[in-house]
């Protein structure tokens, strides 16, 4: 990576001390549900800021059509077979202590919902047992959803109505995060932010501790099913205060995205195939019984790449779901969100097989935590979608998401309850000078749209190492032209975590020389033992530290 990478702490220049101030005992900069379910723990023990980039229900969780993996009852589900589930899909690279806190916890979290009022389907319309579906990759029925495909919606509207009824917790919508604010120690700490509002300008927010729960950065690809507003923000500034980032080069593609020319990429859940669909290629044939015995509801690494696999061989630009089984109305009612777009675009799925297309979805990797969120940085936590735990290793098993937010976001938030009593920071003197730069300019959307374009075509569901080279030495170039500049607008900030974000994957899918998980290098189509461990990359280093997986957490991420 070029120096200018390492050299970049701050986005813009400014002088703390000369800008509008404001205090929090904690600061949560994100609101999915990690944000949301931090911001309601964290409230337990001091005033919480929250901070949403757009508005309060633009998140990649509002948008989820998955639901909650969970284990809501002894019996024919049980405890151990959704962590050896869970294990089995990372590639070798979960962290076992990890998973087991995960999975145990769903239950209570779970029934914490409940007991909030979110209206989880149910067997029968008089409210009956929780209705459970199954995903690729769970031997058994555990997911839960709410409204069909609307489980994400549902789950953070129950959130916000509980962080509205707080009188502990401040709402900021439509306000971007630019940079932490950090403070030079042993550890160094973090002791704010500094912002930037449509109507206020630039601010500062001074907090006791700051939780990172910013989601992923899905933009940074071509085909996505994020939200416009996931362009890795977090993890970008996380980097440049020194935060130790992850298993950066593990990125998940839904294997199912709804594909119509010229139209944005909308999500079809994996329980669609849980109900029974299947996929089919060009010419009509069902292909998934020739890669993986679990078919269709093999994990979706597997899937994704038999999808791309099948369209080059019919030379295709898609392939097809194919729901017909299912029947019209079924469909509808089971599915009511994807059903009323396949309208807009006259597709029966009774009738109709839905052309499909693999894109980017869940970014594995992030800022380094341990099992409360803490990062190396005193002050910052991390959770959610932003964070790496070792809970998914190399390749999420599905509807473990939503449960990561829940389960980390409120661990997260009770423990930055541990600064609350600190000393609050003060305004401190905080420069950040950035020299004009004399360069030439790129043009901004050009840059973005080819950065997105390289990224999908070459670090993408396959990768090689002489095409990551070739990227590798268009970030270069793309940053000496952009990363010196100064910007005053979100679409310039943007544009450069984006960079940094795509440098980063690139660099760590070179260095990763094997194939696991949802990194797969064509040119080392095998997994191999000395790469059973995290990579894990902080500013100003060049090669990784390489933490075994099984060493222990705590200790390994001070």
């Amino acid at each position: 990576m070029h120096a200018v990478f390492e050299q970049k702490r701050y986005l813009i220049p400014f002088r703390a001390a000369l800008l509008p101030q404001i205090f929090a005992d904690c600061l949560v900069i994100g609101g999915g549900v990690a944000g949301q379910r931090a911001a309601l723990a964290a409230a337990e023990h001091g005033e919480t800021l929250l901070i949403n980039k757009g508005p309060t229900r633009e998140s990649s969780t509002y948008y989820a059509q998955g639901g909650i993996a969970a284990v809501m009852a002894d019996g024919e589900d049980s405890f151990e077979e959704h962590v050896r589930d869970t294990m089995a899909a990372g590639g070798g690279l979960c962290e076992e202590h990890v998973v087991r806190r995960v999975v145990k916890q769903a239950r209570e979290r779970t029934r914490e919902l409940i007991d909030w009022g979110m209206p989880f389907d149910r067997a029968d319309q008089g409210g009956g047992e929780l209705s459970l579906g199954r995903e690729g990759g769970h031997g058994r029925p555990r997911i839960l959803h709410a409204d069909g495909d609307g489980t994400g919606r549902v789950l953070v509207n129950t959130l916000a109505q509980r962080v509205a009824a707080s009188e502990r917790i401040r709402v900021f919508d439509e306000c971007f995060v630019v940079d932490l604010i950090t403070q030079d120690g042993s550890p160094p700490r973090c002791i704010g932010a500094v912002t930037h509002h449509p109507k206020y300008g630039l601010q500062v927010i001074w907090s006791k501790a700051t939780i990172l729960a910013t989601g992923g950065c899905g933009q940074v690809f071509r085909e996505t099913t994020n939200p416009a507003v996931a362009t890795g923000d977090g993890i970008a500034m996380a980097y440049r205060a020194g935060v130790r980032l992850a298993d950066l080069a593990f990125v998940q593609f839904h294997p199912t995205t709804l594909y119509i020319a010229g139209a944005g990429r909308w999500l079809i859940t994996e329980a669609v195939r849980g109900e029974g669909a299947q996929l089919i290629d060009a010419t009509g044939r069902r292909f998934m019984p020739d890669y993986h015995p679990d078919a269709e509801l093999a994990p979706r690494d597997v899937v994704a790449r038999a999808i791309v696999r099948q369209m080059a061989h019919t030379e295709s630009a898609y392939a097809y779901l194919d729901a017909r089984a299912i029947g019209s109305e079924r469909f509808r009612e089971r599915f009511p969100g994807i059903a009323a777009k396949l309208a807009d675009f006259d597709i029966d799925p009774g009738r109709d097989p839905i052309p499909i297309h693999p894109s980017a979805h869940y970014t594995i990797g992030g800022a380094w935590t341990d099992e409360l969120g803490r990062t190396n940085i005193g002050g910052l936590y991390a959770c959610g979608e932003a964070a790496c735990t070792g809970l998914h290793g190399a390749n999420r098993l599905a509807s473990n998401s939503l449960l990561e937010g829940l389960v980390f976001g409120e661990a997260a938030g009770r423990a930055a309850g541990e600064m609350v009593d600190e000393t609050p920071p003060a305004p401190v003197k905080v420069i950040s000078d950035i020299p004009i730069s004399e360069r030439s300019a790129l043009d901004l959307a050009d840059v973005r749209s080819s950065l997105r374009s390289v990224m999908g075509r070459h670090v993408g569901i396959e990768r090689n190492g002489p095409r990551l080279a070739e990227v590798a030495e268009m970030f270069d170039f793309w940053a000496r032209y952009t990363l010196d500049k100064i910007f005053d607008d979100r679409a310039g900030w943007e544009t450069q975590n984006m960079l940094l974000i795509g440098a980063l994957i690139t660099r760590a899918a070179r260095w990763r020389a094997e194939s696991r998980g949802t990194h797969f290098r064509t040119d080392h189509p095998d997994p191999e033992d000395r790469y059973v461990v995290h990579d894990v990359w902080r500013r100003g280093d060049s090669e990784p530290e390489a933490i075994p997986v099984g060493a222990e957490q705590r200790e390994a991420r001070a």
